[in-house]
């Protein structure tokens, strides 16, 4: 069964596996994909109407989904043009959110701008990377931002400026109240720079070999878990002996202790398990708490 609002379909009970790096989560009581920012906000729009809780999907990495799903609407989001303006030295770039940030990475780069290389091979869309002030390899959203549109939560559209999503590490407002959510972005307006696209392309092969060598093969999500100040959770969870540790169908990677891979018929509350276990047995042995990295989608997993 499946309704109509504006342009998108809006389908009922579709499984929420199917779309997230995991492949693990029950259905969506709805579901729709936008393919623009317009449709993104008027998605969000219908739902808020409708008195569903909402959840904008992008990539599909960093979250686990609840075995029971998801109760309301959830929008893949799948928006992406783009459009470049030089201003004077630099190059901004505006980008909708549900661009991927690994291909809009090597886009840019063949094109002689530098600001997102770290980003080479990293899941998930430009929505998300701003949601969670992604970064890795010496970069983050943060460091490259200038601004986006958010739609708020009374159905207006404004523009906030970097220092507005209060950034942290692997986090910022809008991760900070992800159970009310205080903003939707629907576009960004990001800063680049004129560079050797020769050398560019050279690092981006640096940084997709360098990942390759520690990603795990197989369903996953990304890490676990944050890195404490001045450690790192793999090198934790790896001395605190958890490497091939399993649950169900859910194992510590034996090749980056900080990544959970579904060896096949995961579930959420096997990964969840398993988490608190991995917490508990690097505090038990090193006496450090890790934090979660990962945002937990929908009811009681």
């Amino acid at each position: 069964m499946s309704m109509t609002v504006a342009l998108p379909t809006i389908h009922e009970h579709e499984p929420l596996a199917h779309y997230v790096a995991w492949r693990i989560g029950g259905p969506a009581r709805f579901f729709a994909t936008a393919t623009t920012a317009d449709e993104l906000r008027d998605l969000v729009l219908w739902g808020r109407e409708q008195e569903l809780p909402l959840f904008v999907l992008g990539g599909g990495s960093n979250i686990l989904v609840s075995d029971a799903g998801f109760p309301g609407l959830v929008i893949r989001n799948r928006a992406h043009h783009h459009t470049l303006e030089r201003r004077g030295d630099d190059v901004r770039l505006r980008i909708e959110a549900g661009a991927p940030m690994a291909g809009t990475s090597r886009q840019m780069a063949a094109q002689g701008l530098t600001g997102l290389v770290w980003s080479e091979g990293l899941p998930g869309t430009v929505g998300g990377a701003i949601y969670g002030n992604a970064g890795c390899y010496g970069g983050d959203m943060a460091g490259i931002l200038h601004s986006a549109t958010v739609l708020l939560p009374d159905g207006t559209t404004a523009e906030w400026s970097v220092g507005q999503f209060e950034y942290g590490y692997r986090t910022s407002v809008l991760k900070a109240h992800a159970a009310a959510p205080t903003a939707i972005v629907l576009a960004a307006e990001l800063t680049l720079y004129r560079d050797d696209p020769v050398k560019l392309g050279a690092e981006i092969a640096v940084i997709a070999a360098a990942r390759k060598a520690k990603t795990p093969s197989g369903s996953s999500c990304g890490s676990s878990f944050k890195n404490p100040p001045g450690d790192s959770a793999g090198r934790l969870l790896e001395v605190a002996g958890l490497k091939g540790t399993q649950i169900g169908g859910a194992q510590v990677s034996s090749k980056h202790a900080n990544y959970i891979v579904n060896l096949g018929g995961a579930t959420a509350g096997d990964v969840l398990r398993l988490t608190d276990l991995m917490r508990e047995r690097v505090v038990q042995r090193l006496g450090t708490e890790l934090e979660l990295e990962v945002q937990i989608v929908g009811a009681s997993a």
